[in-house]
């Protein structure tokens, strides 16, 4: 049977954990990771679990098919993507640029430089070293592009000078805060330049809402047009 990309989700989530708890090291996380999103079927999803229990039980996890989450585009709970060694706690840029995203665990402390570069830090599918986080950024006649999923609990306190450094979002991205979200806050400089900070869904749970669009939009027109009689 065909893999849907919730089901590919919950399997990175169960991968996320195992190397948190110690069950995988970093290599073969990746390795692992990298066939997830590529696997199709069930059949190439099994494999990659089947010596994993499923966070806080014993059994093996399993990749059936399960509801969807209610939220849209984050996680059904965020406490599974707090804890763990940080994979990067800061990165710097100069007539270049530097990227941050994916799967990766950010420092509680991280600070990205960027000068007449830019720079990208997305915490979409980014774990957590602590709850508290603190994220510094400064851009001097270059910017950084910070990208956060609906729910994350996001405070911005940075300072533009000849420039700009503030949040913005679409209306598909507002949401409520979680109340077991990270807490992250925003801070540093911007001068001649811009740190531009944007809620936004991935790019997954963007196209399954449109196929839910979709598929109540055909509901309503079949409920409106009467069936033609043959004859």
């Amino acid at each position: 049977m065909r893999a849907s990309d919730a089901e590919r989700e919950r399997v990175a989530e169960v991968l996320r954990d195992a190397v948190a708890e110690g069950r995988l090291d970093m290599e073969e996380f990746d390795q692992r990771l990298d066939a997830v999103y590529k696997a199709r079927t069930h059949g190439e999803l099994e494999p990659l679990v089947r010596d994993l229990p499923v966070p806080g039980t014993g059994p093996a996890a399993s990749v059936a098919p399960s509801a969807p989450p209610a939220s849209s585009g984050t996680p059904a709970s965020w406490r599974a993507r707090i804890g763990g060694p940080a994979s990067s706690r800061g990165a710097f840029a100069f007539w270049g640029g530097f990227g941050r995203k994916g799967t990766w665990t950010v420092g509680r402390r991280f600070t990205g430089f960027a000068m007449m570069a830019g720079g990208e830090i997305d915490l979409r599918e980014a774990r957590f070293e602590d709850r508290d986080t603190v994220i510094r950024c400064f851009a001097i006649m270059g910017g950084i592009a910070v990208t956060v999923p609906p729910g994350l609990d996001v405070n911005v306190r940075g300072v533009g000078f000849m420039g700009g450094f503030g949040e913005r979002g679409t209306a598909e991205s507002s949401e409520p805060v979680a109340p077991d979200a990270p807490r992250v806050t925003i801070t540093g400089f911007a001068l001649m330049g811009g740190v531009d900070v944007e809620r936004k869904i991935t790019r997954a749970e963007r196209q399954r809402l449109k196929e839910a669009r979709k598929q109540e939009k055909l509901a309503r027109k079949n409920e409106t047009d009467p069936p033609r009689e043959l004859g």
